[in-house]
C-alpha cells in the first residue's frame, strides 16, 4: 500500500466512522476500487485508533468525569448509585458482547466475514431496521434512564457490527432508539460504549501485525500510521457536526445512501467489475 491509498483510505475511514453507514464497508469497497486488495481487519482495527482519538477528545469532560465518579463510587466516596458511576458500569457491562463475540469469531471476522456480498447485503438491511428504529421509537429516554438491561442490550447491538456493512453507530442508535432513547443519547453512549471495544480491537491489532500474525501485515507502518492520523483529524470534525446535526434531522438521507451504495454494490458485483 502507498502513501496516496493509504491517505485516501484514512479520509474514508474518518469520514465514516460515526455516521451510520459503516466504514469497515467503506474501507473494504474504496481499497477495492483502489486496486488493492481487502485492507484488511487489522488496517482498519488500526486506522480505527485514530477515530477513537477523535472521540477520547471530544467527549474528554464525560470520559473524566464518568471515570472519576466511577473510581470514586469503588471506594465509598460517592454512593454506588451515582448516575455517573452507574453510567461507567454500562459501558463496561456493554462491551462484554462485543469482547465475547470478537474472540470467538474472530477468524470469520477477518475472512469470510469480510465477502462483499455479505456487506452489500447487510448495508441493505439494516438500512430498513435503522428506518424502522426511527420510525417506531418512542425517543423519550436520556442517559440517566440507563439500567444494566439497557446497557447490556446495547452492546448486542454494537456486536453486530462485526460484520461489515452493519455499522457500529447505525446498530447500537438503532438498538437505542428502539428501546425509546432519544438520537442524541443513543449516539451518544455509542461513541462511548466504543471506547473500549475499539482500543482493544486496535491493541490487539498493533500487537499481531508487529509479530506477523495479522492478515495483511505486509502494510507498512508508514502508510497505516498516515490513514490513522488522517482519520482522527477528519473523524473529529466529523464527530462535531454529526452531534448538532441529529439534533433536528432523521437519520433517512443515510439510509437512502446506504440502499443505493449496496444496490451498486451487488451490480459491481454481478457483472465482475469486483470481487467479493
Amino acid at each position: 500500500m502507498d502513501f496516496l491509498t493509504a491517505a485516501v483510505l484514512g479520509l474514508v475511514q474518518g469520514l465514516t466512522e460515526f455516521l451510520p453507514i459503516s466504514s469497515s464497508a467503506h474501507v473494504s469497497i474504496v481499497g477495492r476500487l483502489l486496486g488493492q486488495d481487502d485492507p484488511g481487519a487489522a488496517f482498519t482495527a488500526i486506522t480505527q485508533l485514530g477515530t477513537e482519538a477523535a472521540v477520547l477528545i471530544y467527549f474528554r469532560r464525560d470520559i473524566v468525569r464518568i471515570v472519576g465518579r466511577w473510581s470514586a463510587s469503588l471506594v465509598g466516596r460517592l454512593p454506588r448509585n451515582d448516575p455517573d458511576a452507574l453510567l461507567g458500569w454500562w459501558v463496561i457491562l456493554g462491551t462484554i458482547p462485543i469482547a465475547v463475540l470478537g474472540l470467538l469469531l474472530q477468524d470469520r471476522i477477518e475472512t469470510q466475514f469480510r465477502s462483499l456480498w455479505i456487506t452489500a447485503t447487510m448495508l441493505l438491511v439494516f438500512s430498513f431496521v435503522i428506518l424502522a428504529a426511527e420510525r417506531v421509537g418512542a425517543q423519550r429516554r436520556q442517559l440517566t434512564d440507563l439500567t444494566w438491561r439497557h446497557g447490556l442490550a446495547f452492546g448486542f447491538w454494537q456486536a453486530l457490527a462485526l460484520v461489515p456493512g452493519v455499522s457500529r453507530s447505525g446498530g447500537t442508535i438503532a438498538g437505542g432508539l428502539f428501546m425509546g432513547f432519544t438520537r442524541e443519547a443513543a449516539a451518544r453512549y455509542s461513541f462511548l460504549l466504543a471506547i473500549p471495544a475499539v482500543l482493544a480491537s486496535g491493541g490487539l491489532q498493533v500487537a499481531k501485525v508487529v509479530t506477523g500474525d495479522a492478515i495483511g501485515s505486509g502494510t507498512a507502518w508508514g502508510p497505516i500510521w498516515l490513514a490513522t492520523g488522517i482519520a482522527f483529524l477528519v473523524g473529529y470534525a466529523v464527530i462535531a457536526w454529526f452531534m448538532r446535526y441529529i439534533t433536528t434531522h432523521t437519520f433517512t438521507p443515510f439510509m437512502v445512501y446506504r440502499i443505493v451504495l449496496a444496490l451498486v454494490l451487488f451490480g459491481l458485483l454481478g457483472f465482475g467489475v469486483l470481487e467479493a
